[in-house]
């Protein structure tokens, strides 16, 4: 888990300095894509061994809303972030557990949350809804095939060329399992986990319009332009 975690937050600002700083330079972006993967993964984990489910719900809420601000200034998006997106997967979660043995209702209501998050303004839409349910409910031997096929067919519809590179994520997890472990190594405290998302936000909201000579104004004309 704290290799998944380690992973998770270091594609996750490599991404994030990319789309920021070097925007033209798509290694950035395709070593970023890596990130969603592990963090999805990490809220299957996280799920299945927390001891209380109601505490970890309100600790992403917290770390969601606390994000919130600094992730619309930091990439000027009028969206929910994504950690309010893994939120709702992570409630998903704990709704298809209630249902127990009603299928048919998990389905659909795996469906209306996949809908609902690519309706309404939220980070990464249903994509991330389908590989969460990817990770929780199929066998490890098909994780790399379902995850192909949601690439591809996001890729289809919505164009996402560079988000197919998501895949080596899964690659990694599965048949790389001691490349994945040797990041154990690396000891990450819980507190840097959890700070780690709005904090790293916040120091770009705050250090990319200082570099780049904007004022408050500008920031908020190119966040509302979007």
């Amino acid at each position: 888990m704290k290799s998944i975690q380690f992973l998770a937050m270091l594609t996750m600002l490599i991404d994030h300095v990319g789309l920021v700083w070097f925007p033209e330079n798509s290694v950035w972006r395709i070593i970023g894509r890596l990130a969603l993967p592990f963090y999805a993964l990490s809220i299957v984990i996280g799920y299945s061994r927390t001891s209380d489910i109601n505490r970890y719900l309100k600790r992403m809420a917290g770390i969601a809303l606390l994000s919130q601000l600094p992730y619309q200034f930091a990439f000027h998006r009028l969206e929910v972030n994504t950690v309010g997106s893994l939120l709702v997967c992570l409630l998903l979660l704990r709704l298809l557990d209630k249902l127990g043995d009603k299928p048919i209702l998990q389905i659909l209501l795996a469906g209306a949350t996949a809908s609902l998050l690519e309706i309404l303004p939220f980070s990464y839409g249903a994509y991330v809804v389908l590989l969460v349910l990817v990770y929780r409910y199929a066998g490890a031997q098909w994780f790399t095939l379902f995850h192909f096929s949601l690439n591809v067919v996001s890729f289809f519809v919505k164009g996402w060329f560079i988000q197919l590179f998501s895949l080596f994520a899964t690659i990694l997890i599965v048949y790389m399992p001691d490349f994945i472990r040797s990041a154990d190594k690396i000891k990450v405290p819980r507190i840097v986990w959890r700070s780690f998302y709005p904090l790293h936000l916040t120091i770009i909201a705050i250090i990319y319009p200082i570099m780049s000579n904007q004022s408050f104004k500008e920031v908020l004309r190119s966040l509302y332009s979007t």
